[in-house]
Order: structure tokens, then sequence, then C-alpha cells
């Protein structure tokens, strides 16, 4: 079965069709691509506080859904981050285009057998009404890789207040995936988990401004989510950071908090430990490991432009793994198709080398 997505190589990452047949749209602006990897994931601190509602919580109902992800190996090293978000255009939630079958994650995972934890830091809950089945496509992809565990973490609940209609499916949904325990985790984003956003998916936040305090506006909507979520799914979040600072420690505080979640939030399961414990920088993964990438070969980056892209690969730009992970060659025809592994190129800041050179790299590697 083909993959639904096409993968184009960028300077900082991916940008990533979640349906190949997605074209520039007028009714949405992130049309088509809604699915961006690397360092291409960062958003402006403006879009990130009107969805997020970060640093004042929550003031409208949301249309715009956001989520960034983080693809994880068993010992919590980064295989690599990234974010997706919705499409106004075809009514389509980010959780939907990741895990459906032949999607995204589904082709990452199997190509990529090192994977076996993701994070996902959420606008909104997931959902499983009929026009999305989030939770749905969520639960089955779990199904079908029973060795991936899932952390989901989210600003505010999505349509379970019993004024929607379709309240009842949402909360039945949340509580069928919170069943998975610990396979599972639900958990409301809150105290360090912020200050980690706005250091690893936010542009142009620096130095004391990520460690900014905590305010009593999102603190309060942060506590709300942690009761509701367990009134809901009868399970108690995972993990739930309010913080009380005072004006002298808390840029500290809050430093000590985003350590602390970044070692304990690694897998369900591992002991919790409190803000107030001494971090561990030992044992925290690396924040800054450099983007890799495995790829097939590509076209250049389609022009940002409305109309038809007459440059349409047949291939897609592979998912980022670690050098020491080689791609695994696909067997069966059940499963997306892969290609042959061409090179381990790192990305930094500087532009992708030209096509030149990734036929030597591909001859090198065939010796």
């Amino acid at each position: 079965m083909e993959p639904l997505f096409e993968e184009y190589l960028a300077n900082r990452g991916t940008i990533v069709k979640p349906y190949y047949w997605l074209s520039f749209s007028l009714d949405c602006s992130n049309c088509p691509y809604h699915i961006r990897t690397g360092e291409e994931a960062r958003v402006s601190y403006t879009e990130f506080y009107q969805i997020f509602g970060f640093p004042y919580g929550p003031t409208h109902p949301q249309t715009k859904h956001l989520m960034f992800y983080e693809l994880k190996t068993s010992s919590g090293s980064l295989v690599q981050k990234g974010h997706a978000s919705s499409c106004t255009a075809n009514n389509t939630h980010p959780e939907s285009m990741l895990f459906e079958m032949s999607g995204y994650f589904d082709a990452a995972v199997y190509n990529n057998e090192g994977i076996r934890h993701i994070v996902l830091y959420s606008s909104s809950s997931p959902c499983n009404e009929a026009d999305h089945c989030c939770v749905s496509k969520m639960y089955n992809f779990l199904t079908t890789y029973p060795d991936v565990t899932l952390s989901v973490y989210f600003s505010q609940l999505y349509h379970t207040d019993t004024d929607f209609p379709a309240s009842a499916w949402n909360r039945e949904a949340l509580r069928s995936l919170a069943s998975l325990w610990p396979k599972v985790t639900l958990s409301p984003i809150s105290g360090g988990i912020w200050h980690f956003l706005l250091d690893n998916f936010v542009s142009g936040v620096f130095g004391s401004t990520v460690f900014q305090p905590i305010l009593t506006g999102r603190a309060l909507a942060d506590r709300h989510n942690a009761y509701e979520i367990n009134a809901i799914t009868g399970v108690k979040p995972y993990f739930t950071d309010v913080l009380s600072q005072t004006k002298e420690d808390q840029n500290v505080t809050a430093q000590a908090a985003a350590e602390s979640y970044a070692f304990n939030s690694v897998f369900p399961g591992q002991p919790l430990q409190g803000t107030s414990a001494q971090p561990q920088p030992s044992q925290t993964p690396d924040l800054r490991v450099p983007v890799v990438f495995v790829l097939v070969p590509f076209r250049d980056l389609p022009p940002i432009h409305a109309g038809q892209n007459p440059y349409k690969p047949r291939n897609v730009v592979r998912h980022l793994n670690m050098p020491q992970m080689p791609l695994q060659e696909t067997q069966g025809l059940r499963r997306p198709a892969t290609a042959t592994p061409v090179g381990t190129v790192e990305i930094t800041e500087q532009s992708v080398s030209n096509k030149a050179d990734g036929k030597k790299k591909k001859s090198k590697g065939k010796k």
C-alpha cells in the first residue's frame, strides 16, 4: 500500500503533505504542508499564544488545532521532533493525519524499529467525533505497534462539556484511551512542560523569557484540566506541575521544573520526581541533538505558490533516524513501500547539499 503523504527536504527539516493530493488553498493558510519536522516545526510566539493559550490561559474556543510531537527510542534519545496543524479547508485534526493507516507515524515506526515512545503536546485533547475519529485511529495504531508507548499532553479539553452534542463520545473515547495505562498516559500541559515547549518548539524566545513564571490564569486552567481528565477517565494525570513561585526564585524554580520534566517524561511507569527535587542533568536527554536524515532520492523543494506542482515526486523523504539505527528494508506488500537509503546527512542551519553530493553518497553506500 502506498503512503498517503509526500515529504520534501527543507533547510532545517522537512515539510510534509499529509495527503499527496492536497494543494494550496485559500481556505487554509497551512495547506498543503501541515506536518513539519526538525527546526521547521518551530512556530511564532504569537501563534503559540493564540492556539495554546500561554501564558494567560485560554480566552476563547479554538477553531485551529496544533500539536507538537517527539519520537523517541527506548532509552529516551530523540529520533525526530515535529508539529502537525489542523486543516480548516478539509476539517481534519492533527491526530487524524498522523495516526491513520499508511500515514506519517505508521511509516515512521514501520521503517525505524528504534522508535518506542511517542510524546504529543497538543492544544486540545483528542476527540472521537464522526468527522475525525482521532482516538479510534490512535487506538488502532497502538494495537498495530504494541511495543510503542504514548504520552499525551494537552492545553485544553476538546468538546467534553455536556453542552456539546458529541461530548459523550469524546469522554468515552478518552476513557478508552486512558484504560491502556501505563502504555498510554493523559496529562494537562503544566509547569515545566510550558518552558520545554517554549525552548524547543517556539521561535524567537531566548534566555530568561523561556523560564517566565506561570501566570495565575494559566495555572488555574491547568489545575482544572487535571481535575477534569481525572473525573472523565478515573485515572490521575501522570504529570501535573503547577508551580507556586515567588519573585526571588521563580526563574530558578521554573528552570528546575523544566529539567525535571525532561527527565521524568521519557516513559510512563518511571518514578516521578517533584519540582523541588535536585535536577539530574547527567540523565537529561540532550535537547540539542543534531537533526539527522536518512534520505532517498528527492526532488527540489516545491515552489511556495498557488497551483499544481509540476514536480510531484514518486518517492518520499524518509524519516529521521539516528546513525546507529540502520533503515530496515520493507518486506511484504501490506505496508508502505520504502526506497533504498543513499546516505546519512547531518543538517545544520546551512542549505541541503545538491543532488550531485547525494549521488556521491549513494555510490559510496553501495561499495
